[in-house]
């Protein structure tokens, strides 16, 4: 049999999510839910996130203050999968855990079980932000640490700059004619001599 390589092991497919248009379950309130919970909001403040907890601690309950969230404190239920487009679930169970995943796939809802790969159906990437430039980061579930280094090698790559140069990007596309192959020719070229300029990140001076 032949052997995978690594680009080929590597199916995952890299999509962004408008959250503001989905709904969210979050199963647990501890450490791990804390930083999911984190995750969701800051990269959508109006994200519309439920969130369902047998015990939720101080530090998420003040998130849920705060954001506005709605919660219950009790045991999650089928019933709870309700409308739910996506669950992350944060519990440190790993028999609910994957009792929860069973029913989320019966419901046909995309799922993430915290620190266990094989019961995902996506990631949580790290994230790169520079205004609108969003850089998303996976390892394929691999080593996270390894995801968080490079984000912030990112982080210093790009400078905080890059808005302004998204912006004027976006004023020279609203005015280029054309169809859109050829709208993509002009751009590359406008790009090509950014670079070359070294007005681009990463590209000598």
């Amino acid at each position: 049999m032949k052997s995978q390589s690594p680009q080929s092991s590597n199916t995952l497919f890299p999509v962004f999510l408008k959250l503001e248009k989905l709904n969210v379950l979050l199963v647990g309130g501890g450490n791990v839910a804390l930083e999911k919970l984190g995750a969701l909001l800051g990269n959508c403040p109006e994200a519309r996130i439920k969130l369902i907890a047998t015990e939720i601690s101080g530090e998420v309950r003040a998130v849920l203050s705060t954001s506005l969230i709605p919660f219950e404190e009790r045991p999650f239920g089928q019933d709870d999968l309700q409308n739910i487009d996506l669950a992350i679930i944060a519990v440190n169970d790993p028999d609910a855990s994957s009792a929860i995943y069973q029913q989320c796939r019966e419901r046909k809802v995309l799922t993430n079980v915290a620190d266990k790969p094989h019961l995902c159906d996506f990631y949580l990437s790290s994230v790169v932000q520079k205004g609108n430039l969003k850089i998303a980061i996976s390892t394929n579930g691999k080593s996270p640490t390894v995801a968080k280094r490079v984000k912030e090698v990112l982080n210093e790559t790009f400078p905080e700059e890059i808005e302004a140069i998204l912006n004027n990007m976006q004023k020279i596309r609203n005015s280029l004619r054309g169809d859109f192959s050829e709208k993509v020719k002009q751009l590359n070229e406008i790009t090509e001599i950014l670079a070359k300029k070294g007005e681009l990140p990463g590209e000598p001076d």
